[in-house]
């Protein structure tokens, strides 16, 4: 009797990962929509057919009513707000990427006496300020909306000074975690995922020199 082999998935089929280009397999699949895993970096991502438009998206940020003078608010940057205190002084330049419609973490760093700019593309679109090099640049639950991940770190990394940081705040995916039931999903402006291999995979790709990630607070240093 011959044994009969198992089919293996056409993963050429599926969306290439938009981070390090490698192959993905379907991972979860909720109605219409799709979420696959890169075989390479782990990550996992929102089928790109599935994204909301512009419009859609900037009207989910405007349901966020990020208060800056909200304590919990403030209490949930705080991770972000210490680490940027603890390792720059008040004459290093810094940027808040994806600063949103409530940029907290910004206000609390410059309420301590740091030169903190502002770059939102929906909420503040200044292109100067993609212009300048920086000490330290902050994400602040920005990273898992990048539809081209690959392009957007290379910008940040471009926009460093020797020496800096960019500070990120986002969930991680972890096998311990089901995806079925995980909240950070629920978002649908939440299209990218990040698993500890992606993290390793950005800083090699990019060229970072190194890496430290720690709960949910990611750092990359120039």
């Amino acid at each position: 009797m011959t044994e009969k082999k198992e089919k293996t998935p056409n993963t050429s089929l599926n969306p290439q990962c938009r981070l390090c280009r490698g192959e993905t397999k379907l991972f979860f699949e909720k109605r219409n929509e799709k979420y696959y895993q890169c075989l390479k970096c782990f990550a996992l991502f929102l089928n790109p057919a599935n994204y909301l438009t512009k419009k859609e998206e900037k009207n989910r940020y405007l349901e966020h009513n990020n208060d800056v003078e909200d304590p919990g608010y403030q209490e949930f940057v705080e991770p972000i707000v210490s680490l940027v205190s603890q390792k720059f002084s008040q004459k290093s330049q810094g940027l808040d990427f994806g600063a949103g419609t409530g940029p907290v973490a910004a206000r609390l760093l410059q309420q301590k006496g740091y030169a903190v700019q502002l770059y939102d593309p929906f909420f503040w679109n200044n292109p100067k300020a993609l212009n300048r090099k920086y000490n330290f640049i902050i994400c602040c639950e920005v990273i898992e909306h990048f539809h081209f991940p690959l392009k957007e770190f290379k910008l940040l990394k471009s926009l460093l000074k020797p020496g800096g940081s960019l500070i990120c705040m986002t969930d991680l995916y972890s096998e311990e975690i089901d995806f079925k039931k995980w909240y950070y999903k629920d978002d649908p402006t939440h299209v990218f995922f990040y698993h500890q291999n992606t993290l390793t995979k950005i800083a090699s790709l990019i060229k970072f020199s190194s890496m430290e990630s720690k709960g949910r607070v990611v750092e990359f240093f120039n």
